[in-house]
């Protein structure tokens, strides 16, 4: 949570309970209002970070570190660093050459400094707590990469609305089912297991082959066996680069077992805007 320092000296300052861990950005480490601050952070023994510009990594390892609970600073500490660093737990250096600034007054190099090391500190605590991508996609679902991370059972048609026939089932039917559940595509099961499928394309090349005496045919005659498949809990985009490869729009969702959970079609994959 962010809190500005003024709004905490009037009240703001109740947000910060046992537990927390303060982060304190101040260039000088003389800010009054984040000085006014000291007090009850200590008080309520909050763990305290600070990012200054003092120079603590050039220092002596005596003056350098902040002083433990109970320990007073000693004349060398006091004069080598800021009043807020000296207070810290851990105070981090953010010390610069000079601003960018041309009158060198206005923070420029030094906030700069500040953002790349909270970024440094954001990431190794997200690679500390084992962050992952599912936890990515889980948190941020409504950005765009949000949205690529996306699983295939979040998009994948499942129930009635996925196209099944047998092995034995003549093409006429095969037809009518495909062109009812409208994916382009139908699974063929045996024993409950998928043994096949069959597309729109393989249709085509079946009738440009034989003519009308391919409705004779039976699916297990026509159909593309031990087609590629995809589990449910992989990545969208997993899905996307299989259909690239193998140069489908359709692709078969089942579990290790081959039993069909669903189906994902290119289409599907629109929204994520990984297309």
């Amino acid at each position: 949570m962010f809190m500005h320092p003024v709004d905490a000296v009037h009240g703001d300052l109740g947000m910060v309970v046992r537990g927390d861990v303060v982060l304190a950005l101040s260039a000088s480490g003389e800010s009054e209002e984040i000085l006014r601050l000291l007090a009850t952070i200590k008080r309520l023994r909050v763990p305290l970070i600070t990012m200054t510009g003092d120079e603590i990594c050039g220092l002596p390892q005596k003056a350098a570190v902040p002083p433990r609970a109970g320990e007073s600073a000693g004349p060398t500490r006091a004069s080598a660093i800021s009043t807020l660093a000296a207070a810290a737990n851990v105070a981090l250096d953010c010390s610069i050459a000079q601003e960018a600034c041309s009158l060198g007054l206005a923070p420029t190099a030094s906030t700069t400094c500040m953002l790349a090391l909270g970024d440094a500190l954001a990431v190794a605590l997200s690679d500390k707590r084992g962050f992952k991508e599912e936890d990515f996609a889980n948190l941020h679902p409504g950005g765009k990469l949000g949205k690529r991370l996306a699983r295939v059972e979040s998009l994948m048609h499942t129930g009635d609305a996925v196209p099944r026939v047998t092995a034995q089932t003549r093409l006429q039917d095969v037809i009518y089912e495909m062109s009812r559940k409208k994916l382009g595509v139908t699974t063929v099961i045996e024993g409950g297991k998928l043994v096949g499928v069959i597309s729109d394309g393989d249709l085509r090349r079946l009738l440009e082959k034989r003519g009308k005496d391919a409705l004779d045919l039976t699916a297990a005659e026509c159909m593309t066996r031990n087609p590629a498949t995809i589990t449910a809990h992989e990545f969208a985009a997993t899905a996307l680069a299989l259909m690239e490869e193998k140069k489908i729009t359709s692709l078969v969702v089942a579990d290790q077992s081959r039993k069909v959970e669903g189906i994902v079609h290119l289409h599907d994959l629109w929204g994520t805007e990984m297309m």
